[in-house]
């Protein structure tokens, strides 16, 4: 389980209890009407915007946002590299058995092109291809919640605009029943807002920057997956093959894959992609 999400999330909230409570009353901050013009326009607009196969997908999301990291480059090149040994001992097509061992299935596909003597060319335009449309797919999952926490703040303010009218409508009214109706619609104008800015910036915002995140770690392997599948295609040197995979990582990154364990150690690192 990936505990940042949860700190961070527990973090947020606390903070923002606190900060409540010091001074005030959290059932202050609780307005049902409030809730109903923000949360509830907030769905709406969204539901309008995505199919509701994208509400389906928010568990799914959820549970990558909260697993554990299953994208490693370093193993991806060890792994890259194993083959490319393998592929210069005895020939591409002893990579097919190799190949069904492997977990990650875009990987096990990308060696099974080559494996079938098929064009170069052709090779490299049918993986840049599902590269593209996994880019389509994954940009889709995160711009729900990029959308999404545009409205929130949007509803926040049509929510103030309406307890300032309603503040408006009862400024004549001199009776007790007046000064309630005023109170109430200070307390929807203010709280809309905080609702608001507490849904898009506590919740969408980071909910969608993790998924993209998370999209460019797989898409870094995927890449390394056809950079490496290429040119062991091309009979290239595996030392080379691995100097040049290398090129993808930061200088920190390439200090520790000189100490990573052996390719056949790391098969819990090689995971099947999300499926999205």
């Amino acid at each position: 389980m990936n505990f940042s999400v949860l700190i961070g999330l527990a973090a947020g909230v606390g903070l923002i209890v606190y900060g409540i409570t010091d001074g005030g009353l959290l059932s202050s901050f609780i307005d049902f009407p409030s809730m109903a013009i923000t949360f509830g326009g907030a769905f709406a607009s969204t539901f309008i915007a995505f199919p509701g196969s994208f509400f389906r997908n928010i568990p799914k999301h959820l549970k990558i946002v909260m697993g554990k990291k299953k994208y490693n480059p370093q193993k991806y090149i060890a792994i890259i590299v194993d083959f490319a040994q393998e592929a210069r001992r005895k020939g591409l097509l002893s990579l097919e058995e190799k190949a069904s061992n492997v977990d990650d299935i875009f990987l096990k596909d990308s060696i099974m092109l080559i494996v079938d003597a098929i064009d170069p060319e052709k090779v490299k335009g049918i993986l840049e291809n599902k590269l593209s449309c996994l880019e389509e797919r994954h940009s889709a999952g995160w711009q729900f919640y990029e959308k999404a926490s545009t409205f929130a703040p949007a509803f926040g303010m049509i929510g103030t605009l309406i307890g300032l009218i309603n503040m408006l409508a009862n400024l004549n009214m001199s009776s007790d029943e007046g000064s309630a109706k005023l109170a109430n619609g200070m307390a929807v104008a203010l709280i809309t807002t905080f609702y608001g800015s507490f849904l898009a910036n506590l919740l969408l915002i980071p909910m969608g920057n993790r998924l993209h995140m998370l999209h460019n770690e797989e898409m870094l392997c995927k890449q390394i997956v056809v950079e490496g599948v290429i040119a062991i295609q091309a009979g290239e040197n595996p030392k080379h093959i691995e100097e040049r995979l290398n090129g993808y990582l930061c200088e920190k990154q390439r200090a520790a894959s000189k100490k990573e364990s052996s390719p056949r150690d790391s098969g819990p690192g090689l995971n099947k992609g999300r499926g999205k």
